[in-house]
């Protein structure tokens, strides 16, 4: 039984020197512990609030980013917009640019068939003029080769001649 129940000199010394070992715990050793557990108390602290002024600042940053997200679309319609009626003014000066040409050039096109015209009309006259000369030529030889012929077509044209001046 000596085991299990302490003899009252040691228990004396056992609470003298747990008494001893409080009191050092309770001035130096607690006080240490409190102060670590403070401040590290504090730097949790801190660091939610850190973090939560990060957070903060991060939607801002995320609002800003939309804002400036949308800024940009607007930005790029209008700039497509102007774009498509640049295009269309381009367009269309390009098709009045074509439809002058292509009229200059048709314009052209018929002065050239005209002249070219007139100057086969004058080649085919002048042709037909000398086969017609030919041709009378040829006649008259054969129809005037006699004298009394010869005779007959001079009184004829000056009939004619003398017709056409009584006409006029």
């Amino acid at each position: 039984m000596d085991l299990l129940l302490p003899d009252s000199g040691l228990l004396f010394w056992m609470t003298i020197v747990f008494a001893i070992v409080f009191v050092v715990l309770l001035f130096w050793g607690f006080p240490a512990i409190i102060k670590m557990v403070n401040d590290r108390k504090t730097f949790i602290d801190d660091s939610l609030q850190k973090a939560h002024m990060a957070n903060e600042k991060l939607a801002g940053i995320q609002k800003e980013g939309e804002s400036i997200l949308r800024k940009a679309q607007e930005q790029q319609s209008v700039i497509l917009k102007e774009a498509a009626g640049t295009r269309d003014t381009i367009i269309a000066q390009a098709e009045d640019k074509a439809r002058t040409e292509s009229a200059r050039l048709i314009s052209e096109a018929k002065a050239e068939i005209e002249i070219e015209k007139q100057n086969a009309i004058r080649d085919i006259r002048s042709q037909v003029a000398e086969l017609s000369v030919l041709v009378a030529e040829k006649i008259v030889k054969e129809q005037l080769s006699s004298d009394a012929a010869q005779m007959d077509l001079v009184n004829r044209l000056l009939d004619e001649i003398s017709v056409n001046q009584k006409s006029e």
